[in-house]
């Protein structure tokens, strides 16, 4: 337990300062359990700061990912409030380690969602969808991490942007959609990448959250993961989201 409470400490300091910190687990033997036990003790730093945990975000919800990294299930993080971004927002690239960004649809409940439900259950529980954009940032030395290094770094979750909220009814299954820097495409992908649909995403989030015994509330916020590969963002830029029948949201970068 006190290796778990000193690389918690560690990891939330790196995020804090944005100075990168050695891998926790660089021969890999370290377990998903215990990864998961510090991102939790990692996420509670915050917490006690006056943060509040207002949702998840999942991860490697592509097929392909999955088998690359060897595993059968996706993984996930917590989201705080001041990770929030608001649409329109200047970053500072120089208040993060290794930043990326990544295209996603957000879902907001209505209602509780927890254990093993469906997606016409889940989709039961949904107020309203959103086009969203991911900020993530491993904070590992020399961008070296093991699973469940990235798991304990809060699955590399630094920032989330939502844009504005759509109807629940809404057909997540394969929309259209197109991440610019300074209005030049950099990627393009559809909805149907994160795991064959959205909703399946919000599904493993009910189970994983119960499972970690913070079942989903009412105005829960779950990132369903990217759609495409993660950009490096650069300073100077204009980062673009456009989703099919979304809409599209965006946010400035500078040095």
């Amino acid at each position: 337990m006190s290796n778990i409470k000193a690389f918690a400490a560690r990891l939330d300091e790196a995020a804090r300062t944005a100075k990168a910190t050695p891998q926790i687990d660089p021969e890999s033997v370290m377990s998903l359990e215990q990864a998961y036990q510090i991102q939790a003790a990692n996420i509670a730093h915050r917490v006690e700061r006056g943060e509040k945990l207002v949702g998840v975000k999942m991860g490697f919800t592509s097929r392909a990912k999955m088998i690359q990294m060897g595993i059968d299930d996706v993984i996930w993080g917590r989201l705080t409030s001041d990770m929030r971004v608001e649409e329109g927002t200047t970053l500072k690239l120089s208040d993060y380690v290794h930043p990326r960004v990544e295209p996603e649809i957000a879902f907001l409940l209505k209602a509780p969602l927890a254990g093993d439900v469906s997606a016409s259950e889940a989709l039961a529980a949904v107020e309203a969808v959103a086009p969203a954009l991911e900020i993530i940032d491993s904070r590992y030395k020399d961008f070296k991490f093991s699973l469940p290094d990235v798991i304990a770094d809060n699955a590399s979750s630094s920032g989330f942007v939502i844009g504005n909220w759509h109807a629940p009814d809404t057909d997540l299954s394969n929309l259209g959609m197109a991440m610019s820097f300074n209005g030049k495409v950099q990627h393009v992908g559809s909805s149907a990448a994160i795991l064959g649909n959205p909703v399946r995403a919000l599904v493993a989030a009910a189970r994983l959250a119960a499972e970690a015994g913070i079942p989903l509330q009412a105005g829960s916020i779950v990132m369903a993961g990217a759609a495409t590969a993660a950009e490096w963002l650069l300073p100077d830029t204009y980062v673009r989201l456009d989703i099919q029948n979304l809409g599209s949201i965006g946010f400035h970068v500078q040095e």
